[in-house]
């Protein structure tokens, strides 16, 4: 059985083109072949950023950037699908973007050079300050499976591998961990934001109305 059409989007606008500041003449003209919703369909890039805008979520991903992990754009790319308030890069600037697959452009990313500094900036924002919660499997860390995630929280994640750097631990406001049975030590550093991320989802988001499936 087909999982969809053979080509991603869709091509030129057929008939009058519709009235409204949010289209995208190029797109109109042209067809819109880009990682979006239907719903976002020929839209230019600004009018899809204020659209999420008005209903971001209260949780906030960060991600240290020590080695450039490859793993970072997928993480990305999980927020954007969450609709994260922003996105903090922690460490080096540059970032492998590949696993983003352009969802960069729709979210609000924001770099700090150190981990104090991203827990100064979330200390200090207007609505009240964001507790900073790190992943990895330490002692003393919370189970996800149990722990009740705050409402405005702000995830951070460690590179594949070394997990949250010993100045990450210090700054932390506190740890959870992801229950694992196997023989490995910890799973992939993407798929463990998108089991955190999908448990704030199933927490605190509204999903009582028909649009949130936005396929």
């Amino acid at each position: 059985m087909p999982y969809g059409a053979p080509e991603v989007g869709v091509g030129p606008w057929p008939g009058p083109w519709p009235p409204g500041e949010w289209w995208d003449p190029e797109l109109l003209a042209n067809g819109d072949r880009r990682n979006v919703v239907d719903r976002y369909r020929y839209w230019r890039l600004e009018a899809i950023v204020a659209d999420l805008d008005t209903r971001r979520h209260d949780f906030h991903v960060a991600i240290e950037n020590w080695q450039h992990d490859f793993n970072i754009g997928t993480i990305v790319r999980t927020a954007n699908a969450f609709l994260a308030a922003e996105v903090h890069i922690v460490g080096n600037r540059r970032w492998n973007r590949r696993g983003a697959m352009v969802t960069d452009r729709y979210q609000h990313l924001r770099h700090h050079d150190d981990v104090p500094a991203l827990a100064a900036y979330l200390r200090a924002l207007p609505a009240g300050p964001v507790p900073l919660l790190g992943i990895d499997n330490l002692p003393g860390s919370a189970h996800l499976e149990t722990m009740a995630i705050p409402a405005r929280v702000c995830f951070l994640f460690g590179q594949e591998g070394p997990g949250l750097s010993a100045q990450a631990r210090q700054v932390c406001d506190g740890t959870f961990s992801i229950a694992q049975f196997g023989s490995t030590r910890s799973i992939n550093a993407s798929a463990a934001a998108a089991i955190a991320l999908h448990s704030w989802v199933r927490q605190h988001a509204d999903l009582s109305h028909d649009e949130v499936w936005r396929g």
